[in-house]
């Protein structure tokens, strides 16, 4: 794994503070995501990282701080309101949880397309890109299947497809891997890879899975809500 060399940055965040109530899920966060490069997000339950993971996302807005998502014009996301935030999930940034969040009732196909479908994309385009894609996560022939009908790493591999189709240069994801078995786990981790950095675009995943995060380019720990350290893991595997 070659870790970006000199990449500029395709996420800058500075400062983030997020409280709810009494409590302060993340204290004064500084983060940088390069393009093309893979981060780990490990801590603790309640050490902020899923907070985190929002706030870089423009899924809830933080209460202090600074992110600005691009490279040749960057866009600020703090202080967008929620349409603005919602139009910039939708056309930049790409999505894949635990649970996978697909909809049962659509096949795979139309799951997968479906980030397309709602930018205003033809039907016939929309799934003509997403066949692409499910075939080239091994998913080829499972076009038609419903959710149902797919196993838990097929599904994630569907969830992939659709957190790529738009071409979103960022994808975030929480706890991928999760719910999967640890041979299942590696294969979804090595599609998700594949399908990202692999192609030239940046992820960011929330894990407490050490192998998971052990395939990134670099490992952030945060602990109340602060990071703790940052490591390369291109240093540590000299």
């Amino acid at each position: 794994m070659h870790a970006p060399s000199a990449s500029r940055p395709v996420l800058v965040a500075r400062g983030l503070v997020k409280r709810y109530g009494a409590l302060t899920a993340l204290a004064g966060v500084d983060v940088t995501i390069a393009a093309g490069e893979s981060v780990a997000v490990m801590g603790a339950s309640g050490s902020g990282k899923t907070t985190l993971l929002h706030c870089l996302a423009a899924v809830i807005a933080p209460d202090g701080g600074s992110v600005r998502l691009g490279q040749d014009d960057p866009v600020e996301l703090v202080g967008m309101d929620e349409a603005g935030r919602s139009a910039i999930r939708r056309s930049q940034l790409g999505f894949v949880f635990q649970e996978h969040l697909l909809l049962p009732e659509l096949t795979a196909l139309e799951n997968a397309a479906l980030p397309l479908l709602v930018q205003g994309v033809a039907r016939r385009d929309a799934e003509q890109h997403a066949a692409g894609w499910l075939h080239a996560l091994g998913l080829a022939g499972m076009e038609d299947r419903r959710i149902g009908q797919l196993s838990g790493g097929q599904a994630q591999r569907v969830a992939i497809a659709r957190a790529q189709v738009t071409g979103a240069p960022l994808v975030f994801a929480d706890e991928p891997t999760g719910a999967l078995d640890s041979a299942t786990s590696a294969e979804v981790m090595s599609a998700l890879l594949h399908a990202t950095v692999g192609q030239g675009r940046s992820l960011v995943v929330v894990t407490h899975d050490a192998d998971v995060a052990a395939r990134c380019h670099r490992i952030v720990r945060m602990r109340d809500g602060r990071i703790l350290d940052a490591v390369s893991m291109r240093e540590v595997q000299r």
